[in-house]
Order: C-alpha cells, then sequence, then structure tokens
C-alpha cells in the first residue's frame, strides 16, 4: 500500500481538529475558565512587610550623574559616584500564575509618545502607567512583589548598606593588546623596528600550526555589560533622589545603571524597608535632609580595607 499524498494529510488535518474539539466536555472547559478567573483575581496590596533572610527585594534604575571625590584621615583621595533615581515606578507585575515566575518591571524617566514604538505605547497604556523611557525587570520573591504604580525612591536604599550596580562600560573602540590586556610590548631597542607596541607571535609551529580559540588580540574594548559588587552607599538625598556610592560605578555620565542589594554582603534585613518604602501622607520630600552613613569607630574611606 503506498503512502498517503502530502495534499491529502492536509485535507484530513483540519477535520481531525473538528472531532477533537468535539469530544471536549462542557464541564472540563467550565472548570478550566473558573480556575482562571481565581487565579487572576489575586490581590497585591501595597503595605509595609517583614522581610526574611530569604527575601528579595526589587531593584532600581538609576542615572550616573558624576563623580567627585571625598578625603580620608590620611589625605588620601577617594571616588564618590553620584547616582540620580528618576521616577523609578513599578510599571508591571510578573506572577507564578500568570507568567510562571515572580518578577517586577520597573521604569525610569519620562518620554514623549512620538518617540516610542507602538507597541510600547500600548504596554504602558495598558498597565496605565507614564510613559518611561527605561525598563528592567528584577526577580523578587512572592512576599515582596507590590502593584501597578508604586514609587520607588531613594529611600528604597539604606546608608551603610551594600549594593550591587550593573552598567555597560564605556565603550574604548579598537585597541591594540597594550592597552586592552595590558601586554607588555616589544623591546624598545636592539634593532625593534616598528614593532614596539607589538602583541608578539600568537601561533606554534607545525603542531598544531593554528591560533586557539578566545587568544587575547587586538579587538573592540569596553562596551559589555559588567557588574561592581559591593559598593558601599555613603549618603542618600530624599528631597532630590540622589545617591552617593564610594568607588566608581561602569558606564559614562548619562547612562543607566541598575542597583539591587548586595549578595555576598547582604545588608541587615531589620534596616531595610520591605518591600519597599512607603512614605507617610504628612511628609513633605523637598525639606527632607540627607541621609548619611553611621560610620562608627572604623573609616569607611580608609585606602587599605
Amino acid at each position: 500500500m503506498s503512502a498517503p499524498s502530502r495534499g491529502l494529510l492536509s485535507r484530513l488535518r483540519p477535520l481531525s481538529f473538528s472531532i477533537s474539539v468535539g469530544l471536549r466536555t462542557p464541564s472540563s472547559s467550565r472548570l478550566f475558565s473558573a480556575n482562571v478567573l481565581e487565579i487572576s483575581s489575586r490581590i497585591i496590596e501595597s503595605k509595609p512587610g517583614v522581610m526574611t533572610p530569604n527575601s528579595k527585594r526589587t531593584g532600581a534604575i538609576a542615572v550616573k550623574c558624576g563623580m567627585t571625590a571625598l578625603w580620608d584621615k590620611w589625605g588620601e583621595r577617594i571616588p564618590i559616584t553620584i547616582l540620580h533615581m528618576d521616577d523609578n515606578i513599578v510599571s508591571q507585575v510578573k506572577t507564578p500564575e500568570k507568567e510562571g515566575i515572580s518578577a517586577l518591571q520597573v521604569g525610569c524617566g519620562h518620554k514623549k509618545e512620538k518617540h516610542l514604538t507602538k507597541p510600547e505605547v500600548g504596554h504602558f497604556r495598558v498597565h496605565g502607567v507614564p510613559m518611561k523611557r527605561k525598563l528592567r525587570e528584577f526577580p523578587v520573591t512572592e512576599d515582596a512583589l507590590l502593584p501597578v504604580g508604586t514609587p520607588i525612591g531613594v529611600r528604597h536604599f539604606v546608608p551603610g548598606q551594600f549594593v550591587d550596580i550593573t552598567g555597560i562600560t564605556r565603550g574604548k573602540g579598537f585597541q591594540g593588546g597594550m592597552k586592552r590586556w595590558g601586554f607588555k610590548g616589544m623591546p624598545a631597542s636592539h634593532g625593534a623596528s616598528l614593532s614596539h607596541r607589538s602583541i608578539g607571535s600568537t601561533g606554534q609551529r607545525d603542531a598544531p600550526g593554528k591560533v586557539f580559540k578566545g587568544k587575547k588580540m587586538p579587538g573592540r574594548m569596553g562596551g559589555k555589560q559588567r557588574t561592581v559588587k559591593n559598593v558601599w552607599v555613603y549618603k542618600i538625598d530624599p528631597a532630590r533622589n540622589l545617591m552617593w556610592l564610594r568607588g566608581q560605578v561602569p558606564g559614562a555620565e548619562g547612562n543607566f545603571v541598575f542597583i539591587k542589594d548586595s549578595v555576598f554582603k547582604k545588608p541587615d534585613v531589620s534596616l531595610l524597608p520591605f518591600p519597599t518604602y512607603f512614605a507617610p501622607e504628612d511628609e513633605d520630600p523637598d525639606t527632607l535632609e540627607p541621609l548619611l552613613a553611621d560610620v562608627g569607630d572604623i573609616d569607611p574611606f580608609m585606602a587599605a580595607d
């Protein structure tokens, strides 16, 4: 018996689909729709909670403003990076029942509708939030979920805690091996001609007779995502949504960076606002004073930590 033709199979597929649809019982479809309605009716409240050691808060988006410097008691210059958290709000909530994960999408800044694509405009309109310039998704635990539209200010973090900063490094363009990898270069005398900054030999002899993959060679430098861990929060200014961090942060001035609680140097859960800081109704943000970290007996700006 010969195999059925391709055209015959294509005509039989709609028939088999209609038969399978007819075999479904009404009770099963009603049960499925009831489960969906039950799952979608989950309510996420905006209220303070109790943070546990296993809880994971959301992060925030900031703009790198610039750098300044402080001096310790030995006269050593310590770099300080200033970040601006520009109107962060929760723009989307992802729950395990619907998306299969527990995460919050945070939006930062402002952008005109004419500068956004239609899918982006539709995304903001569906969730009822203003047009945002930058979006970032942060995985959280279920007890740290926040409703859409919740603002996340600079008081989400506490002076004295450690955070992890992620950003795109400065692009250096195409660079040689000495600048890109720190190679020594060739001799400056003894017959070296027009090859002072050369990286030297990159291959072997007849065996294997090739250059291995991953060899450090000239190429494009910078412009990659990097994370600086355990950055110490020195000061926050709630009136202007500014943060002062000890050390350097990846990226150029004006770039977006992403801040979250440190993974290795975990902050004290009793000091952090959970799931975020909720300002009292009678609080005037314009009259708030900057908050400094408690230095104590140990100088945090020591050159040798």
